[in-house]
This record gives C-alpha cells, structure tokens and sequence, in this order.
C-alpha cells in the first residue's frame, strides 16, 4: 500500500495496465511508440522529463505518443495529491493537457488558491472545478492510476517511464528518449 493505495494488477494479468484510450490521458498517433509516464506534478525529476519529453515530442512530431498516468508521492510533496486532482478535475470540462502544462510550469506554486486561479485562467467553470477536485469520481481516477503503477512493482518514484509497456531504465533527457525508441 502506498499513499493508501492497494495495488492490484491489471486485468490480463499483465505487470503494467494496458493504456486504455477511455480512460488514460494520451495524445500523439495511434501509430506510434508509446511513453507512458508515472508522475508527480511536485517532484522536480518528474517536471524535467515533462520538459524533456516536450522536446522530444517536438523533434518527433508524429513520432511518438505520450500519456501520462499521476503517481502523487503525498508523503514528500504535500501538494501533490491536489494537483493530481486539479488535473483530472480539468479533464472533466475536457482540459487536461492545458492544465498538466501549468502545473509544471508553475510547480512551486500548487496551493488551493493557485490551483483554483489556474482553472480560471484555462476558462473553466471554476465553481465545478472545485466540487470536482473533491469528487470521489476524481480520486478514483488517481487511485487508479497509483494502483497500476503499484501493481506493476516498478514504479517505485517519479518518474517512472515505460517504453511499449516496458519499464525505462535508461536516462530521461531527450536524446536518451530517442535512442530508446529507434533501438529497442
């Protein structure tokens, strides 16, 4: 259990839960090679391979396909759980990417207010906003994503990488990225 979150496996068995289109945060072709980060909207590791995979996305483009499940690490940054919320309240009004941009763009700043001026800056019903970063629907939607990285017994800290549903032991900057996806 971490974060009080009981790991399960996938359905299939399988180590890591396969992406699934309903429900996970993904962008980038069907086609392509497929990054899936555990992350952390607090953890300074995880904010540089945000940017590190922003750069690669644009050395790439159509190249590679990115999503993103939240591994919040609650007991070493109190704001992260919040953030994580944030981030799937925003996907309910269909802002997700917009949101997880700003919050590692503005990672020192994840208190409640900020979170709720973030919302308005992105447009969003802010009073909905704020229900719904309570909502048992989006703590699910967290703990899901914690459970499945639990589950795979190799998310151990953020950021943790896989590479076609394979953990990525290597460096996170860019280039490392790019070798990855051309050589394995």
């Amino acid at each position: 259990m971490i974060n009080g979150v009981t790991a399960r496996a996938g359905s299939d068995g399988s180590a890591i839960e396969p992406l699934d289109e309903q429900v996970d945060h993904v962008r980038g072709p069907s086609h392509a090679r497929l990054i899936l980060e555990y992350g952390d909207y607090e953890c300074p590791y995880s904010r540089a391979a945000y940017r590190e995979i922003e750069k690669l996305e644009r050395r790439q483009p159509g190249g590679v396909r990115f999503a993103f499940r939240h591994f919040p690490l609650s007991e070493i940054h109190p704001h992260a759980a919040s953030a994580a919320a944030a981030a799937e309240a925003a996907a309910l009004q269909g802002r997700f990417w917009e949101m997880h941009d700003l919050l590692y763009h503005r990672q020192k700043a994840l208190e409640d207010e900020d979170l709720d001026r973030y919302a308005a800056e992105l447009g969003l019903d802010v009073e909905r906003f704020g229900r719904d970063r309570a909502d048992d629907r989006v703590l699910r939607r967290v703990a899901r994503d914690m459970s499945s990285g639990i589950a795979s017994g190799q998310v151990l800290g953020t950021p943790t990488l896989f590479i076609d549903g394979v953990v990525h032991a290597g460096g996170y900057d860019a280039q490392s990225l790019i070798d990855a996806l051309t050589h394995t």
